[in-house]
């Protein structure tokens, strides 16, 4: 493997800080779900910051594909499964794009 420029080095070290940011979010997405199956106080700050941060994914995915079978809501599903697909493409093009740099 030849020795990356250090731009290109730059490159994959800003990918690998957006494929960070996106992880965090699917974790983030993991918590907000497992916590609506517990009804936790809805006044509470952390709950609250999780719902603010998480509902406008849940909203653009439903008004996409209908998600709720059987009273079960799959909108964090597909939100994790479209992340994670994202995930894999951006790294692909940034280590791409690193070697050409």
């Amino acid at each position: 493997m030849s020795e990356l420029s250090e731009l290109g080095v730059v490159v994959l070290k800003l990918g690998s800080l957006f494929s960070g940011v996106l992880e965090v979010y699917i974790w983030v997405i993991i918590i907000s779900s497992l916590l609506s199956f517990v009804n936790p106080d809805p006044y509470n700050p952390i709950v609250q910051f999780l719902y603010r941060i998480t509902n406008p994914a849940y909203s653009f995915v439903r008004k996409l594909i209908k998600t709720n079978y059987n009273g079960l809501d799959l909108a964090p599903l597909v939100i994790i499964i479209g992340l994670q697909v994202v995930i894999i493409l951006m790294e692909f093009l940034f280590s791409s794009l690193a070697k050409i740099v």
